[in-house]
């Protein structure tokens, strides 16, 4: 993977050898020009995790108790918690059996009076129905586009992240931008996107207005919201800064592995032994994850270890949230989660990292062939 350790080097020692080592400072600020830039929106804010983006995605939209917030169950338990945290209501609905993305038609049965916003989950770099899912829940709801997966994935050439009223993207150690743990949370332009920057500047900085300060427009910063540590260290931003000037190199080489296992396995989906990704003529993805289908949960788990026992580090992916202990507990179900259910034990992921080659992929695809014959 082209990620270059020299660039790196070379932007830590800059922070090394400067007086700036505290969040928010000259390097953060400059990958967050990149971020703007690369997206294509006009406000953008590096935070410690999607997690904490998330969160304060669900302070700005005004999660409070009772508020119903709606989110497909197959995905990770940070959306939830960010809803719950408020006071919040978890309303899961089941999602698409293509791209494991969320239902769009199943949105708008799952609207209520309660309903304050719509969390969609960008699963695999691949994007949701976003035209259809504006098309039914009204400008009364709010949609926040979890796309910790999706960075530079386009729906109808427009990037994730320039969808949703708030957009929060993950650099998490797996995902193909990383430094170790880090975020992003992103507004649109104008009117709330506008709104929204204002006290996302607050919240972020402990609930000071620490921001203003530092630009000079008051005498001295003091508390003024809610908020909590919402910046990341130089020395996180440094790493990210040198990955983010490669963004569209790193991006196309992830994309050349994941097509080259989609080719490697075009027979074994014709032969039903494996169901391979979709992505939809409309969606531009960026190979964050290569995952296929097993017939059954039994198959899966067969197939799971005998890879695993032979070097391939093959995995599953989300479990439920519905049925988990804490979803039962603090969400509700909006009709059935037939597909959740189903795909939650048949999916496998495929070794796909930085750090994976095309011998990686190709010995991966044949010891899945191998698995499958035994």
């Amino acid at each position: 993977m082209p990620i270059d350790p020299a660039r790196m080097l070379r932007s830590l020692c800059e922070v090394l050898n400067s007086d700036v080592w505290i969040g928010d400072g000259p390097m953060a600020k400059r990958c967050e020009a990149l971020i703007r830039e690369q997206i294509g929106v006009p406000h953008a804010y590096l935070t410690p995790s999607c997690t904490s983006a998330l969160e304060m995605a669900c302070v700005l939209a005004g999660i409070g108790h009772g508020d119903e917030v709606i989110m497909p169950s197959f995905g990770f338990s940070s959306a939830g918690n960010a809803v719950v945290l408020r006071g919040g209501v978890p309303v899961f609905v089941d999602v698409r059996p293509d791209t494991l993305n969320i239902d769009e038609t199943l949105v708008e049965g799952a609207i209520t009076r309660k309903t304050k916003a719509i969390i969609v989950v960008h699963y695999a770099g691949v994007m949701c129905e976003m035209p259809a899912i504006y098309g039914v829940v009204g400008p009364q709801v709010l949609i926040i586009e979890d796309a910790a997966q999706a960075y530079l994935s386009r729906y109808q050439n427009l990037a994730a992240g320039t969808w949703g009223d708030i957009s929060a993207f993950s650099f998490h150690q797996t995902k193909n931008i990383r430094c170790g743990e880090g975020g992003a949370l992103t507004l649109p332009e104008g009117g709330i996107g506008d709104e929204f920057a204002t006290r996302a500047e607050v919240l972020r900085e402990k609930g000071t207005d620490r921001a203003a300060f530092l630009r000079g427009e008051v005498q001295r910063y003091t508390w003024t919201d809610v908020g909590f540590s919402g910046v990341v260290s130089e020395f996180q931003a440094a790493v990210l800064l040198a990955q983010h000037e490669r963004a569209k190199e790193i991006t196309e080489r992830r994309l050349a592995l994941w097509d080259r296992y989609h080719h490697a396995m075009t027979n074994l989906d014709y032969w039903g032994k494996v169901r391979r990704p979709t992505v939809p003529p409309h969606c531009q993805h960026n190979g964050h994850i290569y995952r296929i289908l097993l017939p059954t949960q039994a198959e899966r788990d067969r197939i799971l270890a005998a890879l695993n026992a032979d070097g391939v580090k093959a995995s599953f992916h989300f479990q439920a949230l519905h049925s988990a202990p804490a979803g039962l507990r603090y969400g509700r179900v909006s009709g059935s989660m037939a597909v959740t259910d189903s795909v939650c034990g048949r999916l496998l992921r495929m070794p796909l990292s930085h750090a994976t080659t095309e011998e990686d992929v190709d010995r991966a695809v044949d010891r899945l062939e191998k698995a499958l014959r035994g």
